[in-house]
């Protein structure tokens, strides 16, 4: 480094001033000297000759040592090299926290490119979809919860063949609710592990995303019993295509510079940049039956054939972003040179091959060759080989049916739900992740540190904490028939919680308004209620019906919710796909909260607190769920906050190495006989100074 240089890093988890915040970030940019040590690491990179040089594109892991003792590990990126008079001077390079680069990693991948999940693909037909209504959701990953896309449900025990809707059980009529009308549902842990699959050294990433148990575990019945229902389009469950398709299937089976896992292909590439590497495709079948392919990449189809017969080929093409870098020059026969751009395929993203067709069919050959080549040469070459059988049959797959969501909005949409942090500790490589009141409830076995002598106490500062006098807290969609109803007459909206504080006297407080809003949506559920007229009154039936205002269908924001099975309940009738039905007694129906009874689980997904949809109709009313997600994981560090005799106190000091190497943003400082938390730290490590931000320890 420059004999001055100085290093300046910020370090905060969940800063007040923007409780939003999520993901713990860092960084900082600065100028390193092109030394011959620094010229050999970064491979002379102003030398744009070298063959196979340092790749600035890419972030590399990296370590900061104060005292040549380990304070913080990440990432360094690259950012360019100033030369004076064409000699190489100056690298410039910026510094990245570990979390910072969960956001990098995921970019703007979806859920429909976790391949993981198909895993648990199901045949979506009449006999499926009821055996999945019936299971028990705390044993099955998989289920179908008593949610209608189209059509509103009603009980009423007084029957005709013609009373569309009604799923009362009568064995003379016919009518109840439709296979069709319902869709599978998954539970939220099977995403997070399959973002865990999908993010690994193994496929490519520098290091493996992984998550720690304390807060994403299956003791945790609030985030472990949530489910996201599988529904990507209006309307009936429908493949991309109008036909039945599944995927062609290979053997998870990995090379030097590839696997396939989950019928996946990825190819991982090799450390030389000039390499590249070229993907064909083949089929061969004797049937004249006509079909489709579909190639997608993470999820995304980037070519399909149209409708074909017989054999088949394809080359993938070369699908990276900009001007192909793999081009090269060949001299023709007759004097000169010509560009050969050869189809290339990007590293590290999924691949996938899906049929499509209405027949039946059997393949004699299904082939995949992977090249590596250099120029013009092939290096070296794997051959996949087999035959399979189509079958036309309508499978439920689930990265076609998940809701369309990028895969960082959905992590950061369960993380203001829950007001989770997300940080690296030392020494590890998962991601910790905890509720704000569980980070600050286990803070490190130094702690506390009292730093009141290493305080430079000629300036500091006493502020106000927060710029806001209100936070609203709700998910994003509330437009489905009921909750639209609901903020309709209530002037509401379902779920939606407002946090207001006033002076002593009930003034105002100043300032504006900040909102904590999750990607979600938020349904209201109805218990039905049997319509004749002598009939028993409240059902064990209760429903979510997902359509808008207006009674149509409606695609609205991912749908997350509690599965309850009600067994030995009412009898509800189940109309199977050839016009049949079935009479059921166990079923699952959807709710906002953990249990039906407070008594049992008195914790919702709601941010407000609201009687279970179920207890509205009993008498007395059951107003005991208390464990709203304001209550349960917010209400403890905003009341703080808002508190009268809270203040952010600014400080500057010198710290030593025993504290800078070892505090915690858990921990608490304490000044002249204060305990405080630690709000953030900005710490320069030429001058040893800390610009320390502190809040009142209440």
């Amino acid at each position: 480094m420059f004999e001055k240089q100085s290093i300046t890093i910020t370090d905060t988890l969940k800063n007040v001033k923007d409780i939003n915040k999520v993901f713990t970030e860092y960084s900082q940019t600065f100028s390193i000297p092109a030394s011959k040590t620094n010229n050999k690491v970064f491979k002379h990179y102003y030398n744009s000759d070298i063959i196979g040089g340092f790749d600035s594109r890419i972030r590399v892991t990296a370590k900061i040592e104060l005292n040549s003792v380990l304070f913080k590990e990440g990432y360094i990126k690259l950012e360019g090299v100033d030369l004076r008079n064409n000699n190489p001077h100056t690298y410039r390079i910026t510094f990245f926290g570990n979390t910072v680069t969960l956001k990098e990693t995921l970019g703007d991948d979806k859920l429909s490119g976790l391949n993981a999940l198909r895993d648990l693909n199901r045949t979506y037909n009449a006999s499926n979809v009821r055996l999945s209504l019936r299971v028990n959701p705390t044993t099955s990953d998989i289920i179908v919860p008593l949610i209608t896309h189209t059509e509103r449900l009603k009980y009423d025990s007084t029957t005709s063949n013609n009373d569309a809707g009604n799923i009362a059980f009568d064995n003379g009529n016919i009518h109840g609710v439709s296979y069709k009308e319902l869709k599978y549902a998954i539970r939220l842990h099977k995403i997070i592990q399959a973002i865990e699959d999908k993010y690994t050294i193994a496929k490519g990433y520098n290091k493996n995303l992984t998550f720690s148990n304390d807060f994403f575990n299956s003791t945790n019945a609030p985030y472990y019993n949530l489910f996201m229902w599988l529904h990507r389009k209006k309307g009936d469950v429908e493949n991309l295509s109008d036909e039945p398709s599944s995927i062609i299937p290979f053997p998870n089976t990995s090379g030097s510079y590839y696997n396939i896992s989950n019928d996946a292909l990825r190819v991982v590439g090799d450390s030389d940049l000039s390499l590249y590497y070229v993907v064909d495709f083949y089929l061969e079948t004797d049937s004249s039956e006509e079909y489709k392919i579909s190639f997608r990449k993470d999820g995304v189809e980037f070519h399909n054939s149209g409708t074909i017969t017989g054999d088949f080929t394809y080359r993938f093409p070369y699908d990276g972003s900009g001007e192909n870098p793999y081009c090269y020059e060949m001299e023709s026969q007759g004097g000169g040179y010509f560009t050969i751009c050869p189809d290339a395929v990007s590293l590290n993203v999924d691949y996938t091959i899906y049929i499509e067709s209405n027949d039946s069919i059997n393949f004699t050959r299904k082939e995949l060759e992977i090249s590596k080549n250099a120029a013009q040469f092939i290096l070296d070459t794997s051959t996949l080989t087999g035959s399979f059988n189509y079958i036309n049959s309508f499978e439920f797959d689930i990265t076609q049916q998940i809701p369309d969501i990028k895969i960082i909005d959905f992590l950061s949409g369960l993380f203001k739900m829950f007001n989770l942090v997300a940080y690296i500790e030392r020494d590890k490589t998962e991601i910790t992740v905890k509720t704000l009141d569980d980070f600050y409830e286990n803070p490190s076995s130094n702690s506390p540190y009292d730093i009141s002598k290493y305080i430079d106490i000629s300036s500091s500062q006493v502020n106000s904490v927060l710029p806001y006098r209100e936070i609203n807290f709700k998910h994003e969609d509330t437009k489905t028939f009921l909750a639209a109803k609901h903020t309709q007459i209530t002037g509401q909206n379902w779920g939606e919680s407002q946090f207001k504080s006033t002076g002593e006297n009930g003034e105002k407080l100043d300032g504006s308004i900040y909102k904590v809003k999750t990607p979600f949506a938020q349904m209201k559920y109805e218990r039905l209620i049997d319509e004749k007229p002598d009939g028993d009154g409240v059902t064990t039936a209760q429903y979510g019906y997902f359509v808008d205002d207006n009674q149509s269908s409606y695609i609205g924001k991912p749908l997350l919710f509690y599965p309850i099975r009600v067994t030995n309940g009412d009898a509800i009738s189940f109309v199977n796909a050839e016009n049949s039905q079935t009479y059921i007694d166990s079923y699952i129906i959807p709710s906002n909260s953990v249990a039906l009874s407070s008594a049992t689980s008195s914790y919702t997904m709601n941010f407000s607190k609201e009687p279970n949809e179920w207890g509205e109709l009993e008498d007395p009313i059951d107003d005991g769920f208390d464990n709203s997600l304001f209550e349960a994981y917010y209400k403890n560090y905003i009341t703080s906050v808002f508190n009268p005799l809270n203040r952010l106190t600014k400080v500057t000091a010198y710290l030593p190495s025993k504290i800078l190497l070892k505090y915690t943003l858990a921990d608490r400082f304490i000044v002249s006989g204060r305990s405080y938390k630690i709000n953030s730290i900005k710490t320069d490590f030429y001058t040893g100074k800390s610009e320390i931000e502190l809040l009142s320890d209440i």
